[in-house]
């Protein structure tokens, strides 16, 4: 589980994010939802440890993430929104190299690497050496990197994003397969059709703070329209009268 509280985070005069708390439950899927630059990667940021908040906390299955955040992040499995690899290592070396970091057992790596392979689809580039990846490819070696460890907790930021086809629907299959398994799934997204589509809970961002949150009925109520897309605007544009 992870819990923010009271999370704000500010860049000289800058406030990226205020006052956001949310809590998002194992087992369940949680959307983290906003407009571009609405502080939807920069509260990830601040639950991987990778930027200390100016305010409030974060805890990943009660552990607070700042005050020990190696213990926090061996909790999670981690997709930032800037994925990188090695051009002249295969998607399967990839994997291996990452879970040598991360202290696996080699046998059980080698079995949880062919799991991997076969969950996401990645059959046609195990062998295959990255340099050339399409964008879809390279998303599907980081994805099995941030489950190498089997993590009870993921976090995905804007996991669809430039993606065909195809690959988003491997990425929702994954997502859907992830709750099953009784993990917890926190990824963030601009588009309200996706986050509808997976979400068991929904937080609204706008201007770095949480407008609404709640299952997609209870935020058609909050905005008291039938349609979500139109719920969804008219929440976000409440947020800039404000």
């Amino acid at each position: 589980m992870i819990e923010v509280q009271n999370v704000s985070k500010t860049f000289g005069d800058v406030t990226a994010v205020h006052d956001v708390s949310f809590t998002a439950k194992d087992g369940e899927v949680t959307g983290l939802l906003g407009p571009n630059g609405a502080g939807k990667s920069t509260t990830l940021r601040v639950i991987y440890g990778v930027i200390k908040p100016t305010g409030g906390s974060a805890s990943v299955d009660g552990i607070n993430v700042t005050e020990r955040p190696l213990e926090a992040q061996r909790r999670m499995g981690i997709l930032p929104d800037r994925v990188g690899l090695y051009s002249r290592l295969t998607a399967r070396e990839h994997l291996r190299y990452f879970g040598r970091l991360q202290h696996l057992e080699a046998n059980s790596l080698e079995s949880r690497i062919d799991e991997l392979v076969r969950l996401l689809d990645m059959q046609d580039i195990a062998d295959r050496r990255a340099e050339g990846y399409s964008q879809g490819e390279r998303m599907k070696v980081c994805l099995g990197r941030a489950l190498l460890h089997e993590p009870g907790n993921v976090l995905l930021d804007e996991p669809t994003n430039g993606l065909d086809v195809m690959t988003t629907r491997t990425v929702r299959e994954l997502i859907g397969e992830l709750r099953r398994r009784s993990v917890n799934v926190l990824f963030s997204s601009h588009l309200m059709h996706e986050v509808a589509r997976l979400c068991d809970h929904i937080v609204i961002v706008a201007q770095g703070t949480v407008v609404a949150s709640g299952t997609t009925d209870e935020i058609r109520a909050a905005a008291e329209d039938d349609n979500l897309e139109e719920a969804f605007v008219k929440l976000v544009e409440r947020s800039y009268l404000n």
